[in-house]
């Protein structure tokens, strides 16, 4: 081309990649990596090479642009620029047909790609859907989609995502091939072809760590992470990037299919920022500071509140005052962080505020990965349970109806994260004792008393529901039982002493976890709840269950009281299964805009840096 054609990009205006404003409503709210963070956290690499990797793709679509303005509307236009010579002696030789591809070729050019070679099941269904025409041009012109795509890819750690990953084709070298083709016909189709599939194969790449994630656990059958996947068809996607179809969706606009995504991106930036501008200050591991104390360390702690570097020395009683107004800061931050807000800093407080800025970043990144696993959308009615959060959220016509305190698993018997539908409410419920604890908590007092069992209101029987027969425990012989010929039910009867308290909400499932309440009220002003064997206690289980059968004849509260009272167990249908989900989110941005954070509890942050940084 001439030397007149310079480098502004044509864009297409309905495929700019916009992110729309975060919505931040409380109703479709989720919930530190802490263990991630250690004093030699260091900045990832992913926003180092930004800068060479843009002026790369910065000349890779200079020269896009300069083809485009080469072949694209208007290079017949009379007040042509200079160069207009140029163009339309290209113009006058980009004729004939356009060039077709076929399923060896592109399989061929994918598999010399080992990043692309995974992309070869959506890319073989994008171009039969298209009887293997090109994607990317029309009429020999390349579609201004094409610059629009490389415009975004610096812009992936924005995403959390690493940039030269994408850096698979160098399409500065393949645009000036276009250009050099010249009258060679065959030369111009071979380039057009080999162009084409790059860019399904970088378009394709990138749609699946940005739609789908890079660590999805459903590739590798990650029994840790059972929710219903998020089923998107990246060469639908792909279709609908390039105007060929609608969706409701937005993948013309690379939007993201939550909200809350989007908030945990704003906050990535805001603390990518606050990193460099030197992060936050380290405060000494053996501060102990109360409201209205004064100590050294004060001005540091204002600091890191403040969001900046050390501070400078100022040693003024006014300045080494732990005064009101941070106080107030501090328990804000201990909101943020699910701690107590007593504004004392020491222990837990003390530790969360020293948890380093690029562990903080790190964690928000790995929870914007988790929200790429979640199905597309959610139903409008559902609940949610955030386990490192503690909490159980109701969401109704898409909104956050109510939300209440939960307690989860303890580490070694973790609540699993799963997804599935709540079909029953039982009232006044008996509670099964699982064997596990008859073998090892029971069994020696069993056998030397086996009306032990009537001093824990408990009871054997066989069969089960109406159909249970009570069996005399001193029948069995408890030390020979095994869990593979004890044919029965050891059962705690419906009452104060029941561990599950006086309801239970099922939703069956194949880790035979459920809701229920609890006899132990007390263990929910308890910060740090992770308490049960794996099921989730609520702290409202009258509430939940008036809502719950809010719409079944007969099933007011008063109702439920009165069943409950009568202590014989009740099974109650919902009249339409509500779908349950149990998630792990250890950070998120709430209505406000402030990042909260969690403790990573069962690890799974820790386990999943390993895979998605390395």
């Amino acid at each position: 081309m001439a030397s007149g054609v310079t480098c502004l990009p044509v864009r297409a205006p309905a495929a700019q990649p916009h992110l729309p404003a975060a919505s931040k409503s409380p109703g479709r709210y989720l919930a530190g990596r802490a263990a991630i963070g250690s004093a030699n956290a260091v900045i990832h690499p992913f926003i180092l090479p930004r800068f060479l990797l843009s002026l790369w793709l910065l000349v890779a679509g200079a020269l896009l642009s300069a083809v485009l303005l080469a072949c694209g509307p208007g290079s017949n236009s009379a007040d042509q620029k200079p160069g207009g010579a140029a163009v339309s002696a290209v113009d006058s030789v980009v004729a004939g047909p356009q060039p077709l591809l076929d399923s060896t070729y592109v399989i061929r050019q994918l598999r010399a790609e080992p990043l692309f070679k995974v992309q070869e099941g959506p890319a073989r269904r994008f171009y039969r859907e298209r009887s293997f025409r090109l994607g990317w041009f029309r009429n020999h012109k390349l579609l201004p989609q094409a610059q629009t795509l490389l415009d975004l890819l610096p812009k992936a750690a924005d995403e959390g995502l690493d940039p030269k990953k994408y850096q698979v084709k160098d399409f500065a070298k393949l645009a000036s091939a276009l250009q050099a083709a010249g009258s060679d016909t065959a030369r111009r189709n071979a380039v057009e072809r080999e162009t084409d599939v790059a860019l399904t194969g970088t378009y394709l790449l990138w749609a699946s760590d940005y739609y789908r994630g890079v660590a999805n656990p459903h590739d590798v059958k990650d029994t840790s992470w059972q929710v219903k996947p998020n089923k998107i068809k990246l060469h639908k996607a792909l279709l609908t990037f390039l105007g060929e179809r609608k969706s409701r969706y937005n993948y013309y606009e690379f939007a993201p299919l939550h909200p809350e995504y989007e908030g945990l991106k704003e906050a990535l930036a805001s603390y990518r920022a606050q990193e460099q501008a030197g992060g936050w200050p380290l405060l000494p591991a053996a501060l102990k500071l109360r409201p209205g104390q004064s100590a050294a360390a004060v001005p540091a702690l204002r600091q890191r509140l403040a969001g900046g570097a050390a501070p400078r020395a100022d040693t003024s009683a006014a300045a080494l005052a732990y005064d009101t107004a941070l106080v107030r800061k501090v328990k804000i931050f201990q909101q943020d962080a699910g701690l107590r807000p007593d504004g004392i800093v020491s222990g837990t407080t003390l530790r969360q505020l020293n948890v380093p800025i690029a562990a903080r970043i790190d964690q928000l990144i790995l929870n914007m990965e988790r929200w790429r696993w979640l199905p597309k959308k959610f139903e409008p009615d559902y609940l949610l349970v955030n386990i490192p959060e503690y909490k159980l959220h109701v969401v109704e016509g898409g909104k956050e109806a109510f939300a209440m305190r939960v307690i989860v698993g303890k580490t070694l018997n973790a609540t699993p994260i799963f997804s599935d539908r709540m079909e029953y409410v039982v009232l006044a419920p008996y509670w099964n004792v699982p064997y596990s604890i008859i073998d090892k908590e029971m069994r020696p007092r069993l056998v030397a008393n086996p009306s032990y069992l009537d001093r824990l209101d408990m009871e054997v029987v066989s069969g089960s529901g109406r159909k249970a027969k009570v069996i005399d425990p001193s029948g069995i012989n408890w030390a020979d039982v095994t869990e593979a010929n004890f044919k029965y039910t050891v059962r705690r009867r419906p009452g104060p002493k029941n561990d599950l308290g006086d309801v239970k909400f099922i939703f069956p499932n194949a880790n035979d976890v459920y809701l229920h309440d609890t006899p132990h009220d007390e263990l929910f002003s308890e910060t740090q709840r992770n308490f049960s064997h794996g099921c989730v206690r609520v702290q409202e289980p009258i509430k939940l269950a008036t809502y719950l059968l809010r719409e079944k004849s007969g099933w007011s509260q008063s109702a439920i009281v009165d069943t409950i009272a009568n202590r014989r167990e009740k099974y109650i249908s919902l009249k339409q299964k509500l779908p349950v989900y149990l998630v792990y989110f250890t950070a998120w941005a709430d209505a406000n805009g402030h990042a909260h954070f969690r403790e990573d509890i069962y690890g799974h942050d820790k386990a999943l840096a390993k895979e998605y940084f390395n």
